[in-house]
């Protein structure tokens, strides 16, 4: 066989055994999510943390940059040798996807959170409104220990190093309770590429090829607590969006610090907003009005930010994030993103939240 068709026959053959393993979770979780994943991780966090900057933001730029570059050198013969380049292109992607998976990517076929946690999938409407109200309850109880003025929105006081930094008070706390989420080794940066985030329309992303947790240093900063939880989640291993969105709001929660807490809880209740605006806006015009006007101030400030940068670029982005999320276990695409409040609801349904 010549060797330019080994690697995109072994694209094939990946292919074939991912669809395999999605039978075996339970295997994922032992061998690899908590096995050669967890080597991985902290060998990765331990040399890129200490590193100031985005490296794995830098390899992109290069590996763009390369990308431009080859296509350009192409351009003239490009009809005279599509097959070989074809061949080319398909044996670079087959490395690209086999290294996506090993560091990182195979987390998708682990166990999900709702087995992991004993928590039960179902819940009624009558459900989701005691919890969208007590949910109410306590962000507005937390808005109004930072502020003592209901209408005032929240102005968050920390630095973006500090946020690093305490988020970690969070994660110590919750693996009280839950060990398999103690988180170690930092690396958390804020991406060289936040301007192209913003028209992209993400908070922030995972490398797996680096196991840096890139943040957008542009979004609100009330936001930027929760966000950065929701990426450190992800180096964790969890790969799921509505798992890390869970995880990322309980590790907030659970920091001492009140402007953590309200990050993490304004997040939450949003995202239920967001589900009764869905099913029932009488219900979701009724649950606005009980809520203070401040933290309607801080929802307003995100939706401000994120309208500046709505483009076609947005919308092009997010159809194939959709696209790659269905291709990887998440059969609700983006919409996956709020699932995680199935999992707050049936969490905290005898819990004190």
């Amino acid at each position: 066989m010549k060797r330019k068709y080994i690697l995109p026959l072994f694209l094939i053959i990946q292919i074939v055994a991912l669809k395999l393993l999605c039978f075996f979770p339970e295997v994922v979780e032992r061998f690899y999510s908590n096995g050669l994943y967890q080597y991985i991780a902290t060998i990765m966090r331990f040399f890129f943390g200490k590193i100031p900057i985005s490296v794995g933001d830098i390899c992109y730029l290069i590996l763009i940059f390369f990308l431009i570059k080859w296509i350009w050198n192409k351009r003239r013969t490009w009809k005279l040798e599509w097959k070989n380049n074809l061949l080319q292109m398909t044996g670079v992607f087959s490395i690209f996807y086999f290294c996506f998976h090993f560091f990182w990517g195979i987390n998708y076929y682990r166990i999900p959170l709702f087995e992991k946690m004993a928590i039960s999938r179902a819940y009624t409407d009558a459900d989701l409104l005691n919890f969208t109200r007590r949910l109410i309850t306590k962000t507005n109880a937390i808005h109004f220990q930072i502020t003592k003025n209901d209408t005032i929105k929240v102005i968050f006081p920390y630095t973006k190093e500090e946020v690093f930094k305490t988020n970690l008070d969070g994660y110590h706390s919750l693996a009280i309770d839950y060990p398999f989420f103690e988180y170690q080794n930092p690396s958390l940066k804020k991406s060289i590429v936040s301007l192209p985030l913003s028209y992209m329309g993400f908070g922030g992303y995972l490398n797996p090829f680096t196991n840096e947790a890139q943040v957008n240093y542009l979004i609100p900063m009330y936001n930027f607590p929760t966000t950065t939880c929701h990426e450190m989640a992800h180096q964790l291993g969890y790969a799921s969006e509505s798992e890390a969105n869970f995880i990322g709001f309980l590790a907030s929660i659970k920091n001492k610090n009140n402007y953590y807490k309200y990050s993490g809880y304004s997040f939450a209740l949003r995202y239920c907003l967001h589900y009764w605006s869905i099913r029932d806006e009488n219900i979701l015009n009724q649950l606005i009005k009980t809520i203070h006007p401040g933290i309607i101030a801080n929802y307003n400030e995100s939706e401000k930010f994120w309208n500046q940068y709505d483009t076609f670029i947005d919308k092009g982005f997010r159809l194939f994030y959709d696209r790659f999320l269905k291709i990887n276990q998440q059969s609700e695409g983006i919409e996956s993103y709020s699932r995680f409040v199935d999992l707050m609801v049936n969490f905290y349904r005898d819990k004190k939240l």
